[in-house]
C-alpha cells in the first residue's frame, strides 16, 4: 500500500475510498496534494481495482480549493503544469469507467468544487458550502466548473454563481440540480457508503457504457449520431455472457 502524506487512499471489498488530508489548510491542494491524488486515483480505477470511488475530505472541509500561498509564487511554467495536472485529475475521474460519488463536508469552493462535479454523484452535508469564488481573485475556474455547471444548470445560474462568486448551502445545490441528495452532517458517511455498496452490485459492463455514453464529449454530438451509438452499445452488451446470464437469472426469477 502507498504512503501518502495529503491523502489516504484504499479499497475495500471493491469500494475505493480516496480522502483529501490536509485538515489544518481545510484540505487546500498543493502541487504535493495534487500529484498525489493523482497517484491514488489511478490505483483505483486500474481495471479490476474498484467497482467505485467515494472522494472525501478529512476534517471541516472537502476541498477549500487551491493552496492560494503556493498558487501565488508559481511561475508562468509552473501554473500551466499545474493546470494541466488538473485538467488530468478532473479527466480521471469523469472519464472512469467506474461511478464516483463526491461525499461532501463543510466547505467545497474553487477546485474542490471542480472536483465534486466530476463525480457522477454528489452527497452533501446539511452544513456545506459549495462554490466557486475565483472572480474575487481575479481569475476564473480553470479546471472545467464553469462547463459542468452550464451543463447541470444552465446559463443563468451560471452566469451566477461565476460572476458572484458566492457560496451556496447544499439545499440550494440540490434545489438547483447539482447535489444529488442532502444528508444530515452525522449521516453523511452512511449515506454514502449504502449508495457506493448499492452501485458496487451493479454489472461493470454496463456501468462502462453508461458513463462512456453520458461523457460531455459524447452528448454533444447530433442527436441521430448519440442514437446510433446507443443502439450499437446495447446490441454488443445484450450478446455478452453477463447480459445474457442476468438476462436467464430475471426470466428465471420471474417464472
Amino acid at each position: 500500500m502507498t504512503s501518502y502524506e495529503t491523502i489516504t487512499c484504499g479499497i475495500d471489498n471493491g469500494i475505493g475510498r480516496l480522502t483529501f488530508n490536509r485538515p489544518e489548510t481545510l484540505n487546500a491542494m498543493d502541487k504535493r496534494m495534487m500529484d498525489e491524488i493523482i497517484h491514488g486515483l489511478e490505483a483505483i480505477t486500474r481495471p479490476g481495482a474498484a467497482s467505485v470511488g467515494i472522494i472525501a475530505g478529512s476534517g471541516r472541509a472537502f476541498m477549500a480549493g487551491a493552496d492560494i500561498k503556493e498558487y501565488s509564487r508559481q511561475t508562468p511554467e509552473e501554473f500551466k503544469v499545474f493546470q494541466e495536472k488538473g485538467r488530468r485529475l478532473y479527466g480521471l475521474i469523469e472519464q472512469a469507467n467506474i461511478p464516483f460519488i463526491a461525499a461532501v463536508n463543510g466547505f467545497a469552493l474553487g477546485g474542490g468544487f471542480e472536483i465534486a462535479l466530476a463525480c457522477d454523484f454528489i452527497v452533501a452535508a446539511a452544513s456545506a458550502k459549495l462554490g466557486l469564488p475565483e472572480v474575487h481573485l481575479g481569475l476564473i475556474p480553470g479546471g472545467g466548473g464553469a462547463q459542468r455547471l452550464l451543463q447541470r444548470i444552465g446559463m443563468g445560474r451560471t452566469k451566477e454563481m461565476l460572476l458572484l462568486g458566492q457560496s451556496y448551502t447544499a439545499a440550494r445545490m440540490e434545489e438547483w440540480g447539482v447535489v444529488h441528495a442532502v444528508a444530515e452532517d452525522e449521516m453523511l458517511n452512511d449515506i454514502v457508503g449504502k449508495l457506493a455498496e448499492k452501485l458496487s452490485r451493479r454489472p461493470a459492463q454496463a456501468v462502462k457504457a453508461i458513463k462512456t455514453m453520458l461523457e460531455p464529449s459524447a452528448v454533444e454530438a447530433a442527436f441521430e449520431t448519440r442514437l446510433d451509438k446507443e443502439g450499437a452499445s446495447v446490441a454488443a452488451l445484450f450478446h455478452t455472457p453477463e447480459a445474457a446470464r442476468l438476462i436467464k437469472q430475471f426470466t428465471e426469477k420471474s417464472k
